[in-house]
């Protein structure tokens, strides 16, 4: 029912970031993308809409697309956030109205901000002529109120910096700054975002910023974070405060 109040009061609908630690495990709900690929949807969901700046987050296969089409998402428009591709297997060829046109391969960042605005279509190169399997991943990053009308921009970094403990743990690090290496990306607000690799059996902790929410992301293989089993596919919301 509509709410014809010409003046109404303000409500406070919530939204805030939890005080401390939390442990909510959100699966993925199947949307389609394009024409023909299939993702696990986990931002935003029922309740929760972000974590940090993050505010969308769809993750994709592994998926054999050796003679399906793969990734076909033709242009479409964005405004006021930047986009992350991020590959574990296969290829995106990305191309933008600001003149890009790219391939974006596994554990390369691809890095788009819409700002002012932009259009930008995805797909997987011809059939027969990309790689048989697709699996990676997508996140959104809300542009803060003074950046959201930036200029459009389209950055590719190939490279990116790592860190590594003893006992089996590594980490790419894809946007941000994490145990004192920091990715090329250009970020706009405080945030960080990694991909974390961990042998059988590790135990680990990773520094964290006590003023950041955090949530882990399982892409492949068996995790227990924070004492939950993280299924691949979920993500765990981890709150702030840690």
């Amino acid at each position: 029912m509509s709410n014809l109040d010409l003046k109404p009061a303000p409500t406070e609908c919530g939204g805030t970031a939890p005080t401390g630690p939390v442990r909510d495990l959100i699966e993925g709900r199947e949307v389609s993308l394009g024409e023909s690929t299939l993702v696990r949807r986990l931002l935003p969901t029922l309740g929760r809409r972000m974590v940090g700046a993050w505010c969308f987050v769809d993750n994709y296969g592994p998926d054999d697309i050796a003679d399906e089409p793969g990734m076909q998402v033709p242009p479409h428009p964005h405004i006021g956030l930047q986009t992350v591709s991020w590959l574990h297997a296969g290829e995106v060829l990305h191309r933008d109205s600001v003149g890009s046109m790219l391939t974006v391969r596994p554990r390369e960042l691809g890095l788009m901000t819409s700002g002012r605005g932009i259009a930008h279509s995805e797909e997987s190169p011809r059939p027969h002529a990309h790689a048989p399997i697709l699996h990676g991943t997508q996140l959104w990053v809300a542009l803060p109120g003074d950046h959201r009308d930036t200029a459009p921009a389209f950055e590719h970094h190939p490279v990116l910096p790592e860190i590594s403990g003893g006992n089996g743990l590594r980490a790419t690090v894809i946007l941000g700054t994490l145990d004192g290496a920091t990715s090329p990306g250009t970020a706009y607000t405080p945030l960080v975002g990694a991909d974390i690799t961990a042998a059988a059996g590790t135990d680990a902790r990773l520094p964290v910023e006590e003023e950041f929410e955090y949530a882990a992301l399982a892409m492949s293989g068996e995790a227990v974070v924070d004492g939950v089993p993280l299924p691949v596919g979920s993500l765990l919301y981890l709150g702030g405060g840690r």
